[in-house]
């Protein structure tokens, strides 16, 4: 069984930045597809970012340009770099796998 532990969340200011990170222990991230979501109170869980077995990425419109999703495989470990954070990007992050392995989630909070 994959075990996906995050990390780096916090409280930053608007316009500060955040590196979450995905640490993956029993699975290689290298092989599937691997997504970060996130949940607001009060609302559904979105997709926020994937990267593929390839390589490939993508995001939610409302993200991008500003969030970069990557992947290092020497550490077995999926990263979110988040940017020009919003207060609207509040939420609890997670990851997750295409098998359908998921972490407990790390809050990210953006107020001044």
């Amino acid at each position: 069984q994959v075990q996906l532990v995050e990390s780096g969340g916090g409280l930053v200011q608007p316009g500060g930045s955040l590196r979450l990170s995905c640490a993956a222990s029993g699975g290689i991230v290298s092989l599937v597809a691997m997504g970060w979501y996130r949940q607001a109170p009060g609302k559904q869980r979105e997709l926020v970012a994937t990267i593929t077995s390839d390589g490939t990425t993508s995001y939610v419109d409302s993200v991008k340009g500003r969030f970069t999703i990557s992947r290092d495989n020497a550490k077995n470990t999926v990263y979110l770099q988040m940017n020009s954070l919003k207060p609207e990007d509040t939420a609890v992050y997670y990851c997750a796998n295409a098998a359908g392995s998921w972490g407990q989630g790390t809050q990210v909070t953006v107020s001044s």
